[in-house]
This record gives C-alpha cells, sequence and structure tokens, in this order.
C-alpha cells in the first residue's frame, strides 16, 4: 500500500459516506430491528427466559449488537451492487486511482454506519437498564472485537454484492447472519437447548464472541473464549478478504 492508495481510499470513503447522509434511513432502519428485539425479550420474554442474572438486559445487550452489525451490513452489498449496475466502478477504473480503494470506501463506510447504530443501541439499552463497572479497557477491547467482526462480515458482503444478480440477491446473505445469533448464548444459556442444537450453538461463532462481550462487560474472567471469538473473526475476516479480491478481480476483467 501507498500514499496513493490511502489517499484514494479517503475520497471514496468520502463519496460512499455522503450517500449515506442523503439517505439516513437505511441506519435508522437497522437501528430500530435489534431495538425492537431489545424491547421485546426484555419486557415480554425477559420474565420467562432463566439465565442466572437478575438484569436480562446485560446479558442480551451482547447479541443484539451482532444482530445490529449482521443487519447493517447487507446495505453494504445493496450500495456494491447498485454502483456495478450503474457504471460508476468502469469510470473509477479509467481514472489514475488505486483500484481496491473502492472496495474499501464501502467496507469503512458500513464500519462508521455501524458505529453509529451500535452507539444508539448502547444508549437504549443504558435507558432500559443497562449497567456495566467495565473500565476504559474492557470497553475498548468490546470496541476492537466488535471492529473486527464489522469488518469481516462487511467482507462477506462485498462478495455478495460482486455476485448478486439483482438487489434483492444483494441484500438476502444477510438474512442466515442475523439469524445465527438466536442459535446462540445470546439470548438463553445454551444448556437449555436440546442436544444436536446445543452442540452448533456452542460451536459457531456468535456464541464465543457474545460469551466474551458479556465477560468483559460483567469485570468477569473472559479465559479462552477471547482466544476463540478473535480466531473466528479474523479467520472469517481473511477468507472473506480473499474471496472477495478473487471475485472483484474476475468482475472487473
Amino acid at each position: 500500500m501507498n500514499t496513493d492508495f490511502f489517499s484514494d481510499t479517503r475520497v471514496m470513503t468520502g463519496r460512499s459516506l455522503r450517500h449515506i447522509t442523503r439517505s439516513m434511513d437505511t441506519i435508522i432502519t437497522v437501528t430500530i430491528m435489534p431495538i425492537a428485539f431489545m424491547l421485546l425479550f426484555v419486557y415480554v420474554f425477559g420474565g420467562a427466559i432463566q439465565t442466572g442474572t437478575d438484569n436480562y438486559v446485560n446479558y442480551l445487550l451482547p447479541g443484539i449488537l451482532l444482530i445490529a452489525i449482521a443487519s447493517g451490513i447487507s446495505y453494504t452489498a445493496y450500495r456494491l451492487f447498485i454502483d456495478l449496475q450503474s457504471g460508476i466502478f468502469e469510470r473509477f477504473h479509467s481514472m489514475p486511482i488505486a483500484r481496491s480503494s473502492v472496495l474499501w470506501g464501502h467496507v469503512l463506510t458500513s464500519l462508521v454506519s455501524n458505529v453509529i447504530s451500535v452507539v444508539a443501541i448502547v444508549l437504549v439499552a443504558l435507558l432500559m437498564g443497562f449497567r456495566s463497572s467495565a473500565g476504559v479497557q474492557a470497553w475498548l477491547a468490546v470496541a476492537a472485537i466488535l471492529v473486527l467482526f464489522t469488518f469481516a462480515l462487511t467482507w462477506i458482503a462485498v462478495i455478495a454484492g460482486l455476485s448478486a444478480k439483482s438487489t434483492d440477491g444483494a441484500g438476502a446473505f444477510s438474512y442466515p447472519l442475523i439469524f445465527l445469533p438466536f442459535v446462540s448464548s445470546a439470548f438463553v444459556p445454551t444448556a437449555s437447548m436440546p442436544g444436536p442444537v446445543r452442540v452448533f450453538a456452542e460451536n459457531q461463532p456468535v456464541t464465543a464472541i457474545v460469551n466474551t462481550i458479556r465477560a468483559l462487560f460483567g469485570q468477569k474472567p473472559v479465559g479462552g473464549e477471547i482466544w476463540t471469538a478473535l480466531a473466528w473473526c479474523v479467520g472469517i475476516l481473511v477468507v472473506a478478504y480473499a474471496l472477495a479480491m478473487v471475485a472483484y478481480r474476475r468482475k472487473i476483467a
């Protein structure tokens, strides 16, 4: 990477962010759904769910944040697909810019929009009674994990945006990702699940990430689970990035 790449990426990110500011409804939509889930589970189902804690919103918040990110990255695939269909990529490629900066502009815009959604959800959770005695380092660790998770899923979104045949197809890939937290420790302890479901829940990435964030918020030992969470995030990121670059080179060939 050189200074031209960073300069070009900054320009592409600025362009993509301007599109976001003109359509804030996308961020609002992405934020409202996880907040609605949080309200539903805390005030309707919370009393019937046994999690071993008196404050269910504390238990629930990490999973809600992951759902928000999984939902938010679908718009990255959608915006990328629209750019491809409009022919803007061909115009960019005729200019003396780093080609990968076009993708990085979308990826960094995804990070910014998801940060806004996550902050809004945390603020609502605080109003609902979320409390954490975690120090600055724990909060920074949570932020780092969420950023890494966002990058990993966003590069999956890039693959979908480059490969989709329609706008519906560009966003549909995110549905399984949004559903994944429901079969994890995000809403209930995995011990309460039947055998095969429990095995899946305990060995999929969301459970390790949720448990790590929950432990950091509660100032509890994270043990080896943090390394499992990081391994999942880094592994998904590396594979998704490699596949996205292959798909991109094929698209512009």
